[in-house]
């Protein structure tokens, strides 16, 4: 986790410098989990977001200004504009050796604090007045943890103590001898002794430490040299305890950004100093809005899709190769003829025949197993040709195979193209793990939870539509949601949306077709071209590609429309 507590406290001086004294402009929902505020201070707008993802938890300020990303608000948004939109920032706290974060602020009708939690799994944003949860991100119940409750118009309940842990600096050589020495498991790590013991101890930089005591981050704690490690530990510290920050990110070549901190890291790709901490974090996550918001978390997936389209367009061209060109297996076939035609002139231990098939061609070198017979020999290459034959009847079925794979990947391309939120995200990491092309970790779902589901809009005239904005929503919407006399709708020839007009029984006017058409459009590679074809047909002329990943189709009776690319939200 690179949100420590350090990097806590560094978000927290770039705070009390930039906003306080703000006045709170605007409040915006910016998507699922994350809340915006503009404020005016310093003579300038000021771009504050804070995420409470259960997996991805952040906060800092951004250079662009913040679009409002939902089409309902979340209560908890609709509060803070009631409350504090227009109030000023008076004051930035972080309580000791916690990784929460206070935004004090001085409303029109009181007193309130934003408190933000931006630890993974436990994330959250509240809206507290006079120690009173008004409302939460992400409601606890005593389900969910019976200290804790995170819920309207409960006290708001500080986490546990934490116990069993020293700062940093007033750790000793003995006491580092110790916390080895009491290490039993031969596999436990150096830094895990570290993150155990001592307070605002994150991996990240209890990894620093032990890679500067001894060469290597991951070093077994039974070959730790205490000293060196008590020696790197305070030339680290030292300078965090002084609030002496030096924020910036290691980046590697292949996969860009690859971390952020308030201390330089050695032991991770190369280091690069920012500006300020909150431009660290922007660089590793990427903006909170805009095309770029995901770019960061596209990248190893667009890498993966790379890497799976180049070997499987390797494999088909090898398949492809191989059919055209039959001149082996016919080699093979010659050749046992020829030792049959010859065989009563072939003597005993012959290990090569030459001989030509026919007048005008040229002259074969026929291999023999002197152990084996004339016809043995023959029978031989009949073997090879028909094994050879077999294997030629199956390439067509290969080669189908390999292009309707090629053409999932590049729906999924276009599906992490189009991704505007970390779940559609997960779904194209999953699709990619589930067909063997992704190593690396898997998919997180946010908040644990359930995946994007598709969308569905009402036109003006109460006509339904449903929207798939990738593989595995299409295949809900065409296969689920539809009926057979429903309209479908495709950007034709390339991957995209497929989008369902629901027939209720009365006529389906045309501008509704071309409604749904743009919106088909909008949702495709072909998002930014001027006009689209878009082909219509009815859904019980649509048929899932026998053997190919979901929502692949193929269909018949379409007509085509030429429609300009609009989002849904054009025609509320």
């Amino acid at each position: 986790m690179y949100l420590d507590v350090f990097t806590i406290s560094a978000l927290v001086d770039e705070f009390m410098d930039s906003l306080v004294g703000g006045r709170i402009q605007d409040v915006l929902d910016v998507d699922e989990t994350g809340i915006g505020m503009e404020i005016y201070a310093n003579h300038r707008r000021q771009y504050f977001y804070a995420s409470a993802d259960a997996n991805r938890p952040r906060l800092h300020l951004t250079e662009e200004k913040l679009r409002r990303g939902l089409q309902r608000p979340t209560q908890l948004g609709l509060l803070m504009r009631r409350y504090i939109e227009g109030g000023r920032v008076v004051h930035v706290s972080q309580p000791d050796w916690e990784r929460i974060l206070h935004l004090h602020i001085e409303g029109q009708e009181g007193e309130y604090e934003l408190i933000i939690e931006p630890m993974e799994r436990r994330s959250n944003i509240l809206l507290v007045q006079d120690g009173v949860i008004m409302d939460c991100m992400r409601r606890v119940g005593p389900e969910d943890n019976r200290y804790r409750l995170s819920l309207p118009n409960h006290a708001y309940q500080p986490p546990p103590p934490i116990t069993g842990k020293r700062e940093p600096l007033s750790i000793t050589l003995e006491e580092i001898d110790t916390y080895f020495e009491q290490v039993t498991d031969p596999k436990y790590k150096a830094y895990q002794v570290l993150t155990g013991h001592v307070l605002g101890m994150s991996p990240l930089l209890a990894r620093e430490i032990i890679y500067r005591a001894m060469g290597e981050a991951n070093i077994k704690a039974v070959d730790a040299d205490s000293e060196a490690v008590l020696d790197a530990l305070h030339t680290i510290i030292t300078p965090l305890m002084r609030r002496d920050w030096q924020p910036g990110i290691a980046e590697t070549e292949d996969e860009g950004v690859i971390a952020y901190s308030v201390h330089p890291i050695t032991y991770l790709g190369a280091w690069h100093p920012t500006e300020s901490i909150s431009a660290a974090i922007v660089a590793y996550y990427g903006a909170p809005v805009g095309e770029e918001a995901y770019t960061a978390a596209k990248k190893p997936v667009f890498a993966a899709i790379r890497e799976a389209k180049a070997k499987l367009t390797a494999k088909l061209e090898s398949l492809q190769s191989g059919l055209k060109d039959d001149a082996e297996r016919e080699k093979l076939r010659k050749s046992g003829e020829l030792i049959l035609a010859y065989q009563y002139i072939l003597e005993k231990g012959q290990t090569e025949l030459r001989a030509q098939y026919n007048p005008d061609e040229p002259e074969l070198v026929i291999q023999l197993d002197p152990n084996l017979s004339p016809l043995e020999n023959a029978q031989r290459y009949f073997t090879r040709y028909n094994k050879s034959k077999r294997a030629l009847d199956d390439v067509p079925v290969l080669i189908e195979e390999a292009q309707n794979e090629l053409a999932y990947l590049d729906q999924l391309e276009t599906d992490l193209e189009l991704a505007s939120n970390w779940s559609d995200i997960d779904d194209v990491q999953s699709a990619l793990q589930a067909g063997g092309y992704w190593q690396g970790k898997g998919a997180k779902r946010v908040g644990g939870g359930g995946q994007s589901a598709p969308i569905r809009f009402v036109t003006q005239d109460g006509y339904v539509i449903w929207v798939g904005r990738n593989s595995r929503q299409n295949e809900i919407v065409t296969f689920k949601k539809a009926n057979s006399d429903d309209l479908w709708l495709h950007a034709r020839d390339v991957p995209g949306a497929h989008v369902i007009i629901k027939n209720d029984g009365r006529r389906i006017p045309e501008d509704v077709i071309e409604q749904a058409g743009s919106i088909a459009a909008y949702y495709s590679k072909r998002r930014a071209d001027g006009r689209v074809p878009v082909d219509v047909t009815r859904v019980k002329y649509v048929r899932k590609i026998k053997g190919a990943a979901r929502g692949m189709v193929t269909y018949r009776n379409e007509r085509t429309i030429s429609v300009v690319p609009k989002s849904e939200k054009a025609f509320e």
